[in-house]
């Protein structure tokens, strides 16, 4: 009887002692600084209407990560800054947050020449930026990681679906965008790839537009009239931001089909077709490598976790998610795993331990951060528009495709490394 007494009272004396050990390490752990990190959207100005969402992701994928321990025992605390739409404030914002506020990482940019104004800045401070949209390549930075997809992985596979009897057998092209790095490049590289499959310069039509520009009527007669010269035609867009509103309402105005002239978006998804009547849109196409309506447990799951943020902060109902906001999700929580993984957050420490990593993603996938290239291996999805701003998947690769930075239809890339220079 005594032994067993004995016995309960050393059990006893052993949960008391490894409770208060428990204890004192979540006090050391609440005691530790926070490490913040840098939010750098435009919030303002013709961009707004993109980056906002991605804002708001970033805001809850660090809540979630926060609610489950933070990282390395840390809470991680968000920097929240407004470029406005502004190339060069990127670049005062993003050296502001590097220097003054010392953030560990920048997870930001939408457009190729917001990314571009800020590069010079993480190569001096040696910051690190997470990218979490669609580009066009030609690019492989040490202190950047591409969550987004290179051309290889939306444009190619997109008019390569277009070009094919499911896509309608397209033979005649216009390569439609606006004015900056981003959609020149991917159309230099569309070009390239069409000359390869035999076509024509006189069967490509061309135009471009300045941000926030909003009188497509000319423009879309234009582009008829090409249309109407024989060969099938489809529109492949390259118009990023607020600009998209005018132009799908102006295709709407004028009475264009999916049919008769399909357009495939690289900009655009559920989150900019939200003001949009998509009723006479039905049928026109988006490439991406996320849509809403995947149906898989971890899109579900992701989903539910997005409205019910959503609702508590009072955003813009319904709750949407797009391809952009999945790839800060899985950013973020790449980063937060390469930072576990090296013990620290010191960036040339991080940067190696961020190539590998693995992360179940909503698009379906276990998605891979390439180990050498800093690009995601990515699923490739096309979709077409419903009346209600939904997109169904009518084409998809089997699994994730590992990312060209460089591509092959651009002379003399046969020769770049597939991999950042080191420091």
């Amino acid at each position: 009887m005594n032994t067993r007494r004995t016995f309960i009272k050393s059990v006893s004396a052993l949960a008391a002692g490894l409770a208060l050990m428990t204890g004192s390490l979540m006090a050391q752990a609440a005691g530790k600084p926070p490490i913040k990190v840098g939010i750098l959207h435009s919030l303002s100005g013709t961009m707004a209407i993109s980056e906002t969402a991605l804002k708001n992701m970033a805001l809850m994928t660090i809540d979630d990560i926060n609610k489950h321990g933070g990282v390395l025992g840390r809470k991680l605390e968000p920097v929240v800054v407004d470029p406005a739409s502004n190339w060069p404030l990127f670049a005062e914002k993003a050296r502001e947050l590097l220097a003054k506020d010392k953030v560990a990482v920048v997870f930001g940019c939408w457009t190729s020449v917001s990314r571009k104004s800020v590069l010079p800045v993480f190569r001096e401070l040696d910051g690190l930026l997470f990218y979490p949209v669609q580009y066009e390549g030609e690019e492989l930075e040490r202190n950047v990681f591409y969550t987004g997809a290179a051309p290889n992985q939306q444009a190619i596979p997109a008019v390569e679906y277009l070009m094919s009897k499911d896509g309608g057998s397209a033979k005649r092209f216009v390569l439609l965008g606006t004015d900056y790095v981003y959609p020149r490049t991917t159309n230099k590289i569309l070009r390239a790839f069409l000359h390869s499959k035999g076509v024509a310069d006189s069967d490509i039509m061309e135009e471009y537009t300045p941000f926030g520009f909003s009188d497509y009527q000319t423009i879309i007669a234009k582009i008829k009239k090409f249309a109407s010269e024989g060969k099938k035609t489809a529109v492949i867009s390259t118009i990023n931001g607020d600009s998209n509103v005018p132009f799908y309402k102006e295709l709407g105005n004028q009475g264009i089909k999916a049919k008769d002239l399909p357009v495939v978006a690289f900009s655009v998804g559920e989150e900019e077709l939200r003001g949009v009547d998509t009723k006479p849109l039905v049928g026109q196409l988006a490439a991406w490598n996320y849509f809403m309506t995947l149906n898989n447990p971890v899109n579900k799951a992701w989903k539910k976790e997005w409205a019910a943020y959503v609702k508590k902060h009072n955003l813009p109902e319904p709750a949407l998610t797009n391809d952009p906001m999945e790839a800060t999700w899985v950013g973020i929580h790449m980063w937060a795993q390469a930072v576990e993984k090296a013990g620290t957050t010191d960036v040339d420490k991080v940067i190696p331990a961020v190539g590998g990593q693995k992360f179940k993603a909503p698009d379906g996938f276990t998605i891979e951060m390439d180990p050498k290239n800093h690009h995601l291996h990515k699923p490739v999805f096309v979709g077409e528009v419903r009346a209600d701003g939904q997109f169904n998947v009518v084409w998809k690769t089997p699994g994730p495709i590992k990312a060209q930075p460089w591509s092959p239809y651009i002379p003399g890339n046969d020769k770049k490394k597939d991999e950042p220079d080191p420091k």
